[in-house]
């Protein structure tokens, strides 16, 4: 049987990202992100909905999150669900959470002090961040060019 597991989320860190390194030296940075849901009722009073989730990004991931964002700045997740169990040590209880473990990001949004649109990586960091961590460099404006000279001998029995 199939199997799918993808998550797609834009959302506010509600909390500055918290970075760890295991006993290995892998780096692992926990944060999390609120994303708010603006709908009408059944009477049309606008309400709004907000989901809190944890995410756990690892390696260079991490620690790129880790020294760019804080507390209230948006970004753009993608990842997978995880879902960790554990014993309540006072209730002895078992206990279980869903994580979304990062898979790939972007940052959204311009940079704090209005440097640029879509921050990411700094330009001097650009090329040594991995493809997952980079930012779609800006869309290119066609050149403007100035219209063609008109002509002189232009044949009006063109059939069309």
């Amino acid at each position: 049987m199939a199997s799918f597991n993808q998550v797609i989320l834009i959302g506010n860190l509600t909390r500055d990202p918290e970075l760890r390194v295991t006993p290995k030296g892998t780096s692992i940075c926990q944060f999390g992100i609120a994303v708010n849901r603006t709908y009408k009722d059944e009477a049309g009073n606008a309400k709004e909905e907000v989901n809190f989730f944890d995410i756990e990004a690892w390696g260079k991931q991490g620690e790129v999150i880790s020294k760019y964002m804080s507390k209230g700045r948006p970004i753009f997740v993608q990842g997978r669900l995880r879902q960790d169990t554990w014993d309540d040590k006072t209730t002895g209880q078992k206990r279980s959470k869903v994580k979304i473990v990062l898979e790939g990001f972007q940052f959204i949004g311009g940079r704090e002090g209005g440097a640029t649109q879509g921050g990411g990586a700094s330009e001097e960091n650009f090329d040594q961040a991995s493809p997952v961590e980079r930012s779609s460099p800006p869309p290119r404006q066609p050149s403007r060019s100035a219209p063609p000279p008109p002509q002189d001998n232009i044949d009006e029995d063109v059939p069309f």
